[in-house]
């Protein structure tokens, strides 16, 4: 029994290579697409001339002003210039071209960029740093890339495949890497549990109502309250399931790992909730096992030899002529192999084992399974998580905005949609939010923060004058909330006046 243990561990917590490689091209298709939705409102979320100037970040969040390659500089250029710098780290990243630098510089100004405007941040951000972190510590160059045609992988040689039973990473980086999304669906489920809305199977009911949330398919979903329970017990079945992802192998553990994905993914067309539902099917594909990747590299077969024979033409063999194909890689090691144990191993293999303590750790301070220390409090609630996603209650009220332009002509127009609008605009006239960035923008501004208030105004200034081409008088902007919570559509309406502003 006892010498079964460590193959079955290695089961559990390894990942096939060719996983690694899939996560690799998919985190740097994640990053373009994260880069193309934020360049929409470039100058609105990353600049002076926005809504959160580098004055204000720094007087909210100081070491993120001090350290954030964004704030460098308040104008446009200078963003513009990061973003393709970014771009060019993230192609690098999904091709495989020297993916270990790759990883490290899109993790560097990813963190930049989330770091220069923190009230546009959402639980997807959060989780995609995460997982460039977690993914740098492996060898995610290995299978399908660049790197590994032209024998620089370090786990795979020009022209050469690892047997099946070969081909999994195991180790404290490979450990951490899955532990990193497990917490994510554990913490998330522990906390709906505490609620009365998910065990009820209320709660996708209740997040439908929501119009600020829906997505482009949102307003199609049947209302049929029998349907919406079924989705709502689905759904945290599969969390309460969660930790199938680890304890079990083979078809089990496939079968989970689709079943989020598909559920992630129709999620991206029913709500809005940006980025969070391709980064969580990008964590879900480290998970599949070693006979799925099999399936798709033989029906890959003819693209992937087209791309190896195009590479080798210009490629430069390695020192002496090949690779070993089968050495270990930033702590991680594979299975049945022995692993080159160097200097820079045994660190990053440290590095990763610290990591991985430090998340049981905080996952399980967050859930209260253990008392949060003072030296941690003092820094961060653990409890104040990102995992906490509509629980333990989903919102009851449909929060939607006012943004009204005068502009000189006398004329109404919407500041943040540009289209004409009622002089007397009442509260039934408001309306969702352009982006999920944008709504995340609104909800943490109160009246109470004047400072952001006013740099909110001022660049739905620019803005309104920008569509209406010509002088805008002035902006007000109000916050309308919509209780949802009963069966009565027309539920209490409550409008709260953000602000207004003089823009000339």
């Amino acid at each position: 029994m006892a010498e079964h243990l460590p193959a079955a561990l290695r089961r559990r917590i390894g990942i096939d290579v060719r996983a690694l490689a899939a996560f690799r091209v998919a985190l740097g298709v994640v990053l373009l697409i994260d880069l193309a939705l934020r360049a929409r409102n470039l100058t609105a979320f990353y600049t002076d001339a926005g809504v959160l100037p580098r004055s204000l970040l720094a007087e909210s969040y100081p070491l993120a002003a001090r350290f954030s390659l964004y704030t460098l500089s308040g104008g446009a250029w200078a963003v513009v210039l990061l973003f393709l710098v970014a771009v060019v780290a993230a192609v690098a990243l999904a091709v495989g071209y020297r993916a270990r630098l790759a990883a490290a510089g899109s993790l560097v100004l990813l963190a930049s960029l989330q770091a220069r405007n923190p009230f546009v941040l959402n639980a997807g951000d959060t989780l995609l740093w995460q997982l460039l972190g977690a993914g740098l510590l492996c060898p995610l160059g290995a299978r399908w890339s660049v790197d590994a045609v032209r024998g620089r992988g370090r786990g795979d040689a020009p022209g050469e495949r690892f047997p099946t039973e070969r081909s999994r990473v195991a180790g404290p980086a490979s450990a951490l890497l899955l532990t990193a999304v497990l917490a994510v669906y554990v913490s998330n489920a522990v906390v709906k549990l505490r609620g009365e809305a998910w065990p009820a199977g209320e709660a996708v009911e209740t997040v439908f109502r929501l119009t600020y949330l829906r997505g482009p398919l949102g307003g199609l979903m049947p209302e049929s309250p029998a349907l919406l329970a079924a989705a709502t017990y689905g759904w945290l079945a599969l969390l309460v399931a969660s930790p199938l992802l680890v304890a079990a192998a083979g078809r089990v553990r496939a079968g989970l790992a689709g079943t989020l994905v598909a559920a992630h993914l129709s999620m991206a067309f029913t709500l809005q909730i940006g980025i969070f539902s391709v980064v969580s099917a990008t964590a879900l594909l480290p998970f599949f096992p070693p006979f799925v990747w099999d399936r798709i590299e033989s029906l890959a077969a003819p693209a992937i030899e087209r791309f190896r024979s195009a590479l080798d033409g210009i490629s430069e063999p390695p020192a002496g002529g090949s690779v070993a194909a089968d050495r270990g890689f930033g702590g991680a090691t594979l299975s049945g192999v022995v692993p080159d144990r160097s200097i820079r191993d045994r660190v990053v293999a440290a590095v990763a084992t610290v990591l991985l303590v430090s998340l049981l750790a905080w996952t399980a301070m967050g859930l209260g399974v253990v008392d949060v220390r003072e030296p941690v409090a003092a820094v961060s609630d653990p409890a104040e998580s990102d995992w906490d996603m509509f629980a333990p209650e989903p919102p009851s009220t449909d929060d939607l905005v006012l943004a009204t332009a005068t502009t000189a002509d006398g004329d109404r127009i919407d500041a943040l949609y540009g289209d004409p609008v009622a002089t007397d605009r009442p509260p039934s006239d408001a309306r969702g939010y352009p982006t999920a960035r944008w709504r995340k923008h609104f909800s943490l501004l109160s009246a109470d923060d004047t400072d952001r208030v006013d740099a909110t105004l001022a660049h739905l200034c620019d803005r309104a004058t920008g569509f209406s081409g010509g002088e805008t008088e002035s902006v007000t902007v109000s916050s309308v909330e919509v209780d949802v919570s009963g069966n009565d559509e027309n539920g209490e309406t409550r409008v709260v006046e953000l602000g207004t502003r003089e823009c000339r």
